[in-house]
């Protein structure tokens, strides 16, 4: 058995939908799917979970089935990096996988779980996924979620360095993700996902203009990461018990939002048509103009997947789900 919290959101829907095609996992989710409308539950309804559990019940039911969960993969957080409430950012991402952890090790199940790219703040001192202490000490997350996500990375470190870690445990520091699943995420949503509709009428869509003279309006630069590759890389995990610790997941090469714009207008057969709004001065002073994972840590653990091109990541994202009648994986 194998637990995915958050298993109704974006990453973790994709994740149920590799695992429950293997016919060795039984695969439980644990979420929230809120509002009927939202439509949560269509991320899962192709796929032919074991269990549904809320987060109310979860430890209830991992003791009840403690001798079958084989590992956690624990993706259930607040991921808006503009959530106002700290206190309820620090509960659902730290006190919640502080504690899962903590089962786990007593238990002894496997706990794989996601850490953010946002850990790394301005990114002044580099994107290495670097897992000692020390090298966690430095970063200096711009907002509550990047810090909550350091918090409990500290925490996994010391725990282990104490030897009370699960048998296996592994946080990735995700980058930007996108893919099918992502349509309740609001405003969280990818940039694909949301100049879509625009990109599919074949109008002007808007990009934030750069306040920084090193960087064209459109340049800023971030990883994009297609959902399928960082799948990949914790089935690598499920399969490579002997592998522990904090990794980058990233495709490891930075491109530019106009370019991904532009990537989005080919994938639909469209003229690009792009203009330039003012970024928001409430994110101005905390907005990144670069971020690029490096991958090297993960591939010397035994990682041999490739990234998914951002022009072919696109492509199969437009034209085998957002441009259809079902988008859902």
């Amino acid at each position: 058995m194998i637990v995915v919290t958050g298993g109704a959101g974006f990453i973790g829907s994709n994740i149920v939908a590799r695992l429950t095609a293997e016919t060795a996992y039984d695969v439980v989710v644990c979420d929230r799917l809120e509002t009927a409308d939202l439509a949560k539950w269509k991320n899962l309804a192709k796929h032919a979970i074991a269990d549904f559990w809320s987060p109310e019940e979860l430890f209830e039911q991992l003791e009840r089935h403690a001798e079958r969960i084989e590992a956690v993969v624990h993706m259930g957080a607040i991921s808006s990096t503009t959530e106002p409430d700290a206190d309820r950012i620090l509960r659902t991402n730290f006190t919640l996988s502080r504690d899962l952890w903590d089962w786990c090790a007593i238990r002894g199940s496997r706990m794989i779980y996601a850490s953010s790219a946002a850990t790394y703040g301005d990114g002044e001192t580099g994107f290495n996924d670097d897992d000692d202490a020390e090298s966690l000490s430095q970063l200096r997350p711009l907002n509550a979620y990047g810090y909550s996500k350091m918090l409990f990375d500290q925490y996994a470190v010391r725990q282990a360095d104490r030897g009370q870690a699960p048998r296996q445990w592994a946080g990735l520091k995700f980058f930007n993700v996108y893919g099918p699943n992502e349509g309740h995420k609001g405003g969280m949503k990818s940039v694909v996902a949301q100049i879509w509709p625009k990109v599919a009428a074949g109008e002007t869509v808007t990009l934030f203009r750069s306040h920084n003279p090193n960087y064209p309006d459109g340049g800023q630069m971030r990883d994009f990461v297609y959902v399928d590759d960082v799948v990949d890389i914790i089935e690598f995990l499920l399969q490579s018990p002997q592998v522990s610790g904090i990794f980058n997941a990233g495709s490891g090469q930075a491109r530019s939002f106009a370019d991904l714009a532009r990537a989005t207008f080919d994938a639909a057969g469209k003229t690009p048509s792009i203009d330039y709004v003012d970024t928001p001065l409430s994110i101005r002073d905390r907005y990144q103009y670069f971020t690029q994972a490096r991958m090297d840590r993960i591939r010397a653990a035994g990682f041999e997947g490739q990234s998914t091109p951002l022009e072919e990541g696109v492509r199969r994202y437009v034209q085998d789900f957002l441009a259809t009648a079902d988008p859902y994986r």
